[in-house]
């Protein structure tokens, strides 16, 4: 004998016989657009199945590792187009680029953009980890954001820093280094000299002493006005920018007993496109010189 349907008295909708807390399920067919969509789902499943790969097979070439379809498509074979397609365009570039003069990259909007893309990227790959990834730097390495530069802050200039670094055993390298005046001078003439230094930038007030301490040993690379030379590899100490501190005791010990980092010849670690795309990437951070 069947069961009576149970039907809603409310709605006169047969229900499913499922209730909750009192509600009853009503057993309404699903709607229509969403049986077409579903429908359409199905058929397009079956369809890609076909199409592309999709199944996996134990049989497989390793590369796809299933079927392979019907187009005999893979994310592999994309993957090998779309990296040709950049390597041809990137070649195509670089033809341009070698052939060009930096003035010439400057003056080209897609050239420089291609060039600093290039430095960025090497940059963040063999620079960032004494410079920081903005160039800021820190106590002891250059900041290549400002415009204090040791060598020169024109393209040419940076180039052939990064190109034979500094203080490395290239022939060509930069090479500067300032005597230890700790068996020169006394302390006090160290503490006068100091002061003096402090004296281009710091409402510090400079003795004679100082002065002539200055002139007798200091002046011949860094100038008379302090503003150094950067065919010396001197540096500008009017500038109030301090390579390793601007507090008396921090001068006074680098007049003692100076520091002198090295920067390694990258000549020998990096092509010569990507030292000059170096070189631009660099001079754009913004404080390179014209």
């Amino acid at each position: 004998m069947s069961k009576k349907p149970d039907i809603d008295k409310f709605t006169g909708i047969e229900t499913t016989g499922h209730e909750w807390d009192g509600i009853k399920e009503l057993n309404n067919p699903s709607p229509r657009w969403w049986l077409i969509v579903f429908l359409i789902t199905v058929v397009w499943a079956v369809g890609y199945w076909v199409v592309y790969p999709a199944w996996p097979t134990l049989s497989g070439d390793g590369e796809r590792g299933g079927t392979k379809g019907s187009m005999g498509w893979t994310q592999y074979d994309q993957l090998k187009e779309q990296q040709a397609e950049i390597t041809a365009r990137k070649a195509a570039y670089l033809a341009r680029f070698e052939a060009a003069s930096f003035d010439a990259i400057r003056e080209d909007p897609e050239l420089y953009a291609f060039a600093v893309a290039g430095g960025a990227a090497a940059f963040k790959d063999n620079c960032a980890t004494c410079h920081g990834t903005g160039g800021a730097g820190s106590a002891g390495y250059p900041n290549l954001n400002d415009d204090d530069w040791l060598w020169g802050g024109d393209i040419d200039a940076i180039h052939d820093t990064i190109r034979f670094g500094v203080r490395t055993n290239h022939d060509d390298t930069r090479f500067s280094e300032m005597p230890a005046f700790g068996g020169m001078l006394n302390e006090a003439e160290i503490a006068a000299a100091a002061d003096y230094v402090l004296s281009f930038t710091k409402d510090v007030a400079a003795t004679d002493m100082g002065q002539q301490v200055f002139e007798d040993n200091c002046a011949a690379c860094h100038g008379g006005d302090g503003k150094g030379d950067p065919g010396l590899g001197a540096p500008n100490l009017a500038d109030a920018i301090w390579f390793y501190g601007d507090a008396q005791a921090d001068i006074m010990s680098q007049i003692r007993k100076p520091k002198h980092g090295v920067m390694p010849t990258w000549e020998t670690r990096l092509d010569a496109n990507t030292i000059r795309q170096l070189s631009v990437y660099v001079h754009s951070l913004g404080g390179g010189e014209e």
